[in-house]
């Protein structure tokens, strides 16, 4: 049981440890307290500390574990500095939240996994969009058969970023970015689909860098199977003018909706029921009045804390924060083999277990 505000750092002091993750931590009050911040700049430490009225600010991880006795690290660094945080943060014995993309590998993914103790300390990963009182509805309405049998779904994350967006010089590359919008952009989309519709079993899939000037991709198409034996649609775009996140459920006796862009609430969702089912059930499928939780960092922090002060596993975490990650993995290897993947395909032995362009740095150097 969690005694007093958890005791929280933040490691990274960059755009969105101020703009999502600080607001949300203010949210929950006296649930929690920041008590440092680390980052390698120190003139950007010490202004991020200045800003929030952190007390101490720190210019190595090392230090700032050693110093303070925290509870919880939020770890908002570039994707390819995630890894070794998160790696001294649970060798610390300190909980952690990572910002999405979880890791650059699968590999990496199942290294950090194996640092977790036997009741903790756990990594879970910003996946905020599983935690909206829409998709706790809809997940529930799965769970009970109200909508009947899934069928089809779509999971289209059509956004636009210029290419100014890709000055900051780690991304649109593989080694430090570990993919283009399939991986730091569509992962949330597709992250909310699978925690409403279960496991993927396989995927077929292309992609192309049709206009920016990166390594990676900017765009992906896949067209998925799910273990349930229905098919998704996913597209991820970064060449959209005209953005929003789509996904849409086709169950046998409704489809449910989703339009949003970078969060929702309950008015973003449209329940439409099938012709044959009466108007007195469908009445009954839509949120409750009066019930309605925005998708948020402040949503998933406090289910964090929740598991935290009930010593058990977040969500998001373990296998349950690996799947997504899964068919990034899966959805590349299919476009870069032209080939279709199964998820059980993707062990050890494959190369793009490894990397997500199925080459291995350790490869590259040797060959």
């Amino acid at each position: 049981m969690q005694r007093g505000p958890a005791r929280l750092g933040i490691v990274g002091a960059g755009g969105i440890a101020g703009g999502r993750h600080l607001p949300a931590v203010r949210d929950l009050g006296e649930r929690v307290e920041v008590v440092a911040v680390v980052d390698v700049d120190a003139e950007r430490a010490r202004t991020f500390a200045e800003t929030w009225n952190i007390p101490r600010h720190y210019t190595a991880i090392e230090a700032m574990l050693d110093a303070e006795s925290l509870d919880l690290a939020v770890v908002c660094t570039p994707p390819g500095a995630h890894r070794p945080a998160v790696a001294a943060c649970l060798r610390a014995g300190v909980h952690v939240w990572c910002e999405k993309p979880p890791t650059l590998t699968l590999a990496e993914y199942d290294e950090l996994m194996a640092l977790e103790g036997d009741g903790g300390p756990y990594v879970s990963y910003v996946f905020q969009h599983r935690f909206g009182s829409g998709a706790a509805r809809l997940r529930e309405q799965l769970a009970t058969g109200a909508l009947g049998r899934p069928l089809v779904a779509a999971c289209h994350t059509m956004w636009y970023r210029g290419h100014g967006y890709f000055d900051p010089p780690w991304r649109g590359r593989w080694d430090t970015e570990g993919g283009g919008p399939t991986m730091g952009h569509g992962i949330h989309q597709f992250d909310l689909a699978l925690h409403i519709l279960g496991d993927w079993a396989e995927v077929r899939a292309m992609m192309g860098t049709l206009d920016r000037d990166i390594e990676t991709e900017d765009v992906s198409m896949a067209a998925v199977r799910l273990e349930s034996g229905a098919m998704m649609s996913v597209v991820n775009s970064l060449l959209s003018p005209r953005e929003t996140s789509y996904l849409r459920f086709d169950f046998t006796d409704a489809t449910v909706e989703l339009n949003h862009l970078y969060g929702y609430d309950d008015s973003s969702w449209v329940w439409t029921p099938a012709s044959h089912v009466d108007e007195r059930v469908s009445a009954a499928w839509a949120p409750r009045p009066n019930a309605s939780v925005a998708s948020s960092h402040t949503a998933q922090l406090r289910a964090l804390l929740d598991a935290m002060d009930a010593g058990a596993r977040p969500p998001s975490s373990g296998t349950d924060g690996r799947r997504s990650l899964e068919l990034v993995a899966g959805l590349y290897a299919s476009a870069l083999t032209g080939q279709p993947v199964l998820r059980t395909d993707l062990t050890p032995v494959n190369p793009f277990y490894h990397a997500m362009n199925g080459r291995p740095v350790a490869a590259e150097m040797t060959a």
